[in-house]
């Protein structure tokens, strides 16, 4: 409002004050049930049900805001007091006028100052950061949201002001005090697993009608915990399976397949560092221990401008910091694994660590397979473990360094022994004494030995400083290290040995030893600001810089006919550098607004981001966003079955990054305050994706690995589906999506699109928890899914032709051909099963224990793993088989908390 316009209003007030009686009816009341309306439509209500008009100027701000009234019998000033007091607006009464203008004009020395409150909320027992808790002012709701590291910032006008804090599964709380300096607050909020029950609660949190994000989920991990697991063990990655949009490659994986996107097209991170192999136990674990894990965030659409790399999904995993407080610690054992995590302070509220590991006990709990006798025998040995650590020192409420690490691998190994022997004997006769006897010829030996293994393995560290440069602006610096590691090796031997008697004749050796050892090194740092001008913006800003080492394939080979080395190591730099701003262009309308650049080699792209969402009620906003992404590293991949063969590749001049454009729209709505809804249609398009050469060689020396992939097109568009209920006795969710994805390259199928192997017309998943018992400690949960069967390509049938030169390579016989038809034409049967889990809790004088059962597959459906096209005996047709991997499953394991 500008000058003239307050002078204007100025005048009117003391004109009708001059006029005002004394008699105007002060115990006017009214009743009113309004939903959804704006304040322009209760005002309207209020002059038909009493003898007041209003006047205001039509400019008046925040009159268009939607509002929930429900009044019976209730004066109109305390009507008014409730529905303008916390909105900048101020009346006065009259005879029968009221009038209406800005706050600004009865306390105009509030209008030109403002102050910043700032600071971390946290956990009040562990010190965790709470990472998207909201902190908002009741008198205005002008608020905000932590970042990742728990910080927040709000710059409000002086004066009164009510904050209230809250995260879900946290009990709020409310802070009252006048604004007139700039002022640090740090809030520990008391978590439901610290009260007497353990129904989940919460107050009122930053709810997803409000926020910009879509296409985003976040589960608490306790929920995921609490989920049914395969052979008893936690699995971060399976749970994230369970939502829309994101499926798995097939019975058992890790991998995420995330709106026709392949699992090399996620960007996964841990504290900040990419991983780029996820798989223990030959894909059906993940590597995330889920008892070291305090946040999981996981974005399909809508990418924020600080995150690029991938074209399709965004995992961001967030470690635990350690407990400042006391000791303490959790572990199980179960079928497959134990593990054991402790934490605790260092130097008591300045400075905690947190050490968490894990191992497969397969190969302790069960001998190693072996199987033969003295002339054979065969055996096998594989096991896994992880670690991860962290270490955080807090120097003042300005500064703070973290020092995390991850470490895991896979061994397995494969021994083969075959020992034959074959003794000659002959009738003949003693030329010196005549006697007949039998007469013994050489005994020739025959010893095969073959050994085979696999290693693979991540490791990661990462050093960050936290610093607040002043309490608007907030800086992290990171200095990360990663590598990846994937080792293959092979080795046979063959001896014959003649021997006559005790003697030997001779002796024949062969040998063969081969290795393939390929992986990825990275050394990068970044700098990310986040920085809170007004209540109104969130701006956050940042360069990242990688230098990438690659080791596609180093194959080494030694047998008698000497050493051969075929090194291929490839360096590149990678860099980035990122804008956003978060900001709220009116009360309904909010959009974020961002630009991600990255340079890889000679390959630079430009990558807008935009996300709006309008607020059509309190409780409904409609979403729409837009994001292009870039990747520069590619994975080539050996097999989506048992151990596979993985190699990271940067781009070339023959391998162009890949780039992807996706536009998403839908709506948001949250029901009661504990049932949140969206309902998202996408649609992505994809270039240069990757597709393996059939029959191509990782051994093959002569052959580049840039000449053993082809690059083509992929779409993937589809609807989803998602209620989800986070808070109370009962928790848990429904997933569905209805989804198309395809591919085209023009040297597959004649140059026709065909459907990407994972591409579903229809996934659900139905997720349930509920807490029971005497005081709701025990907990009951299952998991349903069904999705439709992946895509094959498989014979169709057998031709005879005339061709000179065709050769049949299974029968011999000349002028036949095998038509394998269409690529992907042909679609497995659908998949289902139904898992379920109680866990019984009891508390210990040291803590707590639980003995949790668990069974997967309960209905053993036998679903498909692989279909096989089997020909007959004169190859003239082919019979499918179709071959299960997961019948039903019970396991058992015992966990503790102290």
């Amino acid at each position: 409002m500008n000058y003239n316009q307050q002078i204007k209003f100025l005048w009117t007030l003391l004109f009708m004050m001059v006029l005002q009686a004394t008699g105007y009816p002060q115990n006017a009341a009214v009743t009113i049930q309004m939903k959804n309306a704006t304040i322009k439509n209760v005002l309207t209500e209020i002059e038909k049900q009493t003898e007041y008009s209003f006047f205001y100027d039509a400019g008046l701000a925040r009159l268009g805001d939607v509002v929930d009234v429900s009044w019976s019998s209730k004066p109109v000033r305390d009507a008014l007091n409730e529905l303008l007091g916390s909105r900048g607006i101020s009346f006065r009464l009259m005879e029968r006028q009221i009038l209406l203008y800005p706050e600004v004009l009865a306390n105009p020395r509030r209008s030109s100052r403002r102050y910043t409150i700032s600071g971390f909320m946290r956990d009040s027992l562990t010190t965790e950061s709470l990472i998207s808790a909201t902190v908002y002012n009741k008198a205005n709701l002008a608020g905000t949201s932590t970042n990742q590291y728990g910080f927040y910032s709000l710059t409000l006008l002086e004066g009164n002001v009510e904050l209230v804090y809250s995260y879900v599964g946290y009990n709020a709380q409310t802070v009252n005090f006048q604004l007139h300096r700039d002022t640090v607050i740090n809030i520990n909020l008391a978590g439901v697993q610290h009260l007497q029950e353990v129904t989940i609660t919460a107050s009122r949190t930053s709810q997803i009608q409000e926020t910009t994000q879509m296409s985003a989920v976040n589960v608490p991990i306790a929920q995921i915990k609490s989920l049914p697991a395969l052979m008893g063990e936690t699995d971060v990655m399976k749970a994230l399976q369970l939502l829309p949009g994101i499926q798995s490659g097939g019975e058992g994986s890790t991998g995420l397949y995330v709106r026709g996107g392949g699992p090399d097209q996620n960007l996964i991170l841990l504290d900040g560092v990419p991983i780029y192999n996820t798989s223990h136990f030959a894909g059906f674990l993940s590597v995330f221990n889920a008892d070291a894990i305090n946040n999981i965030e996981v974005l399909k659409g809508g990418f924020p401008a600080r995150y690029g790399g991938r074209v399709s999904s965004v995992v961001d995993i967030n470690m635990k910091e350690g407990n400042m407080q006391k000791f303490g610690g959790e572990g199980s054992v179960g079928i497959v694994t134990a593990k054991l995590t402790l934490e605790g302070p260092i130097v008591k509220n300045h400075s905690s660590f947190i050490v968490s590991a894990r191992r497969s006990t397969i190969d302790l709990t069960f001998l190693p397979i072996h199987n033969g006798s003295f002339e054979q025998s065969q055996k096998v040995n594989y096991y896994f473990y992880d670690l991860n650590a962290k270490i955080n020192h807090r120097f003042s409420d300005k500064d703070r360094i973290y020092l995390s690490a991850y470490m895991g691998d896979d061994k397995y190994d494969t021994r083969y022994s075959y020992t034959t022997f074959r003794v000659a004997y002959e009738n003949g006769e003693d030329i010196n004494t005549g006697d007949k006897d039998e007469i013994r010829y050489p005994t020739t030996l025959y010893d095969d030995r073959y050994a085979q293994g696999y290693q693979w393995g991540n490791l990661t560290s990462a050093f960050r400083w936290n610093h607040i440069f002043t309490n608007r602006l907030f800086g992290n610096t990171t200095l990360i290290y990663s590598r990846y590691r994937f080792n293959v090796h092979s080795k046979q031997e063959h001896t014959v040995t003649e021997r006559f008697g005790e003697r030997d004749a001779f002796t024949v050796h062969d040998f063969s030893d081969l290795q393939n050892n390929s992986g990825i090194h990275d050394w990068g740092g970044k700098i990310a600001f986040d920085y809170f001008p007004l209540p109104s913006h969130h701006i956050r800003f940042g360069v990242n810089a990688i230098y990438h080492s690659f080791n596609p394939s180093t194959v080494v080979t030694n047998n008698l006919g000497g050493k051969r080395d075929a090194g291929s190591m490839r360096y590149s730099w990678e860099y980035s550098a990122y804008a956003e701003d978060d900001v709220k262009l009116s009360e309904r309308l909010k959009a974020n607004i961002g630009l991600h650049w990255s340079a890889f080699d000679k390959y630079t792209a430009l990558q807008p981001r935009i996300s709006a969402r309008f607020l059509i009620s309190p409780q409904l906003s409609a979403k729409a966003s837009y994001s292009r992404m870039a990747q520069s590293i590619h994975l080539l991949t050996s097999s989506t079955t048992g151990i596979s063969i993985d190699l990271w590749v940067p781009s070339t001049d023959l391998l162009r990054p890949q780039t992807s454009d996706q536009i998403a729209a839908g709506f948001a709505y949250t029901l009661k305050d504990d049932y949140e809804i969206s309902l998202e249609g996408y649609y992505k398009t994809m270039n240069h994706v990757l597709e393996y050469i059939e029959g191509a060689n990782f051994f093959n020396l002569d052959e580049a690995w840039d000449e053993k992939v082809l690059q083509g097109a992929g779409r993937g568009y589809g609807m989803e589906l998602f209620i989800q209920k986070k808070t109370g006795a009962y928790t848990g969710w429904i997933g569905y999506t209805l989804s198309w994805t395809d591919r085209q390259f023009d040297e597959l199928n004649d140059g026709r699109r065909f459907p990407y192997k994972y591409d579903r017309r229809h996934d659900i998943s139905l997720t349930g928890m509920k807490h029971f018992g005497r005081r709701k400690k025990h907990e009951l949960s299952g998991v349903w899914v069904y999705s439709s069967g992946n895509c094959m390509t498989l014979p169709v049938g057998v031709f005879d032709v005339s061709h000179p030169f065709l050769i049949d390579i299974n029968s011999g016989d000349l002028n036949r051909y095998i038509d394998y038809g269409e690529r992907n034409g042909y679609r497995m049967k659908s998949y289902h099963r139904l898992d379920l889990s109680v866990a019984f809790v009891k508390q210990m004088k040291w803590g707590e224990s639980r003995w949790v059962v668990s069974i997967y597959n309960v209905y053993n459906r036998k679903n498909p793993y692989y279909v096989d096209a089997a020909p007959n005996r004169y190859y003239t047709k082919y019979r499918l088989r179709q071959i299960s991997l997961l019948p039903v499953i019970p396991s058992i394991s015992y966990q503790f908390k102290f």
